[in-house]
C-alpha cells in the first residue's frame, strides 16, 4: 500500500508541477489553481456582483477569495472563514473557527452587520484519510453544513455555490437543495480535473 501511495503522490506532484492552471495562477497572482474553477461559474452563473455581501466558507489558502475582492470591488462586505489561518487580503473580514460552532456563527453574524448575504460560496473539501466510503461520508457532511449556511445566510434572491463529490449520497443530498432553491445547476469547470468526482452546484433562490 505504501508504494502505491507513493506512485499516486508522485503521479500528483508531476501533474500539479505540469498544470497549465497552476502556471497561469502563479502568473496571476492567484494563490491556487482552484480560482479558475470559480472564474468559470462566474462567468457563466454571474455570481459576483459589485457592492454585494458575499461568505465563503473554507476560504484557505485564499485563491477564491482573491477573485472575489477583485470582482466585487471596495463597496462590497466579503466574509470569509477557514478553520485553518489565512493571509489578510484588502477589504476582507477573515474569521478562523469552524462556522459550525456557536461563537464563530456569532462573529460571522456581526461581520454582515445584520444584512443577509447575496452569495454563499464553499469550496470545502475533508483531509482525505484514502478510505473511499469514510472520505465520502465526510464530504457529504460538509456539504449539508454548507447548505445549512447557506439557508439561513442568503437573501431570499441570493446564490449558492458549493463544490459537491460525486457518490454515495450524491443523488439525496440534489434532491434536498432543490427542495431548498428554485434554480439547481450542476457545473464541471475546465479546470476541475478530469478524473475528479467533483462537480459545483449552483442554486438560486430559496423557496
Amino acid at each position: 500500500m505504501g508504494r502505491a501511495t507513493t506512485k499516486s503522490s508522485a503521479r500528483w506532484l508531476s501533474e500539479h508541477a505540469s498544470d497549465a492552471y497552476v502556471k497561469q495562477a502563479a502568473a496571476d497572482g492567484y494563490r491556487s489553481r482552484a480560482v479558475y474553477k470559480l472564474i468559470e461559474l462566474d462567468q457563466k452563473d454571474q455570481l459576483i456582483k459589485p457592492a454585494s455581501v458575499i461568505l465563503e466558507l473554507g476560504a484557505a489558502p485564499g485563491g477564491w477569495t482573491q477573485y472575489l475582492s477583485r470582482q466585487a470591488g471596495n463597496k462590497a462586505r466579503i466574509i470569509a472563514t477557514d478553520i485553518l489561518a489565512m493571509d489578510s487580503l484588502p477589504d476582507v473580514r477573515f474569521v478562523q473557527g469552524d462556522f459550525t460552532e456557536q461563537s464563530t456563527a456569532d462573529e460571522i453574524s456581526g461581520l454582515m452587520e445584520n444584512s443577509r448575504a447575496d452569495l454563499v460560496l464553499s469550496d470545502m473539501a475533508p483531509n482525505l484519510s484514502g478510505v473511499s466510503v469514510s472520505d465520502q461520508a465526510r464530504a457529504m457532511g460538509l456539504v449539508e453544513l454548507a447548505l445549512d449556511a447557506a439557508t439561513e445566510f442568503l437573501t431570499p434572491e441570493g446564490a449558492f455555490a458549493v463544490k459537491v463529490f460525486q457518490g454515495e449520497g450524491f443523488d439525496a443530498y440534489m434532491k434536498e437543495v432543490r427542495n431548498r432553491f428554485k434554480n439547481v445547476k450542476v457545473r464541471k469547470p475546465a479546470a476541475s480535473r478530469a478524473r475528479s468526482r467533483e462537480v459545483y452546484v449552483v442554486a438560486r433562490n430559496l423557496l
